[in-house]
């Protein structure tokens, strides 16, 4: 069976805890681990056709972009937004998906370069529940509190920089609180959302992946599903262990810059240098942060669901991010797939993540 063909079946996955053994699909495209969440019926949805071959019958979207102030960060911010064909008509609210961009991304990037929009729609003509979908500008933030105040003066001077200082110069880099706060609290006054944890979801790519499951995972009272493509979510994992040898991972200063590579600047500015605090940004160290307060009664997981290229350089980062929820006990939506770190991957994949997380929110 084709990837393809898995994804236009309609299917409908009957997911308990116990599916938590790697099932092959497809020994060229597809290898899935933990096939959802407990107790829950979720049927994924497939497009009527590819998105970049949607027939012009289908009902559109529209895309506009609002500029916010996000008083977490000290600066205006844009925001990309997608409302639903039938926004325009009627009182109906809908539940929302944040899609977070990655590294020396914009909130164009979804829309420019992944087509999500058109996505959607061919999800929605194929009968997917309707949605907004947010994406904010996030700039190089990897979505958290930096471990340091940045300076200002010199972000300001910078002439390689892309964007406007007014925008990317923030003052106060408490990023995670522009996104959980003040992205959510807009969308909540300005459209008709369903503003509960229920009808609320987030996914990434890359940095955004990263972003995602930090932020959903220390805010699970927020966000009821996460997604992630390509994501960074074990950043103290040491590159090039031995076939077969346990993964190592950073723990000192010269560490934490092997295991963040190319990453290392921005991760640097964002996650300062040392251990304690790189450890506290470690997605797999939130991961087990959470299990401690589901245990306790304290929390509960969101639906799950992440996929990385075979040829992806993060490829090692999303198996031990895996394996670790695998540990907990955590039932999770997980697939490696032929492709690496681009957006022919990202596009190709991006309606599995917006099925996944429609069937959960969109109920």
């Amino acid at each position: 069976m084709t990837r393809r063909a898995w994804r236009r079946r309609g299917l409908a996955v009957a997911l308990s805890a116990a599916s938590l053994s790697a099932a092959s699909l497809s020994a060229a495209s597809l290898s899935v681990a933990g096939l959802g969440m407990a107790g829950l019926g979720v049927a994924v949805f497939a497009p009527v056709a590819a998105a970049q071959d949607a027939p012009a019958a289908v009902s559109r979207g529209t895309v506009r972009t609002d500029t916010m102030w996000a008083n977490a960060i000290g600066a205006h911010k844009a925001l990309r937004i997608y409302l639903p064909p039938s926004y325009g008509s009627g009182t109906r609210r809908y539940p929302v998906l944040l899609y977070l961009h990655g590294l020396g991304g914009n909130e164009r990037n979804w829309v420019d370069n992944g087509q999500l929009d058109r996505m959607m729609d061919s999800l929605v003509a194929a009968g997917a529940p309707e949605a907004i979908i947010a994406m904010p500008d996030g700039d190089d933030s990897w979505y958290t509190t930096f471990g340091q105040l940045p300076d200002v003066p010199a972000c300001q001077a910078d002439t390689t920089r892309r964007e406007p200082a007014a925008t990317f110069c923030v003052p106060w880099p408490r990023y995670d609180d522009y996104i959980v706060r003040d992205v959510v609290a807009y969308l909540d006054g300005h459209y008709r959302t369903r503003a509960d944890r229920a009808h609320r979801a987030i996914a990434g790519l890359s940095m955004g992946g990263y972003g995602a499951f930090t932020l959903a995972f220390r805010h699970p009272e927020v966000f009821a599903a996460v997604a992630s493509h390509s994501g960074v979510l074990s950043t103290r994992l040491l590159p090039d262990a031995a076939p077969g040898a346990p993964n190592r991972y950073a723990t000192t200063a010269a560490d934490l810059q092997r295991a963040a590579r190319g990453l290392w600047k921005s991760q640097r500015l964002a996650f300062w240098t040392d251990t304690i605090a790189w450890k506290a940004r470690d997605p797999v160290v939130i991961a087990q942060r959470l299990a401690a307060r589901v245990s306790a009664g304290t929390a509960q997981w969101p639906a799950i669901y992440f996929d990385v290229g075979a040829d992806d350089p993060w490829l090692a980062h999303n198996r031990d991010f895996n394996a670790t929820l695998a540990a907990l006990g955590v039932p999770r939506r997980y697939g490696e797939f032929a492709g690496g770190h681009t957006w022919t991957y990202w596009r190709t994949h991006a309606e599995d993540s917006l099925g996944f997380l429609l069937a959960i929110v969109g109920k």
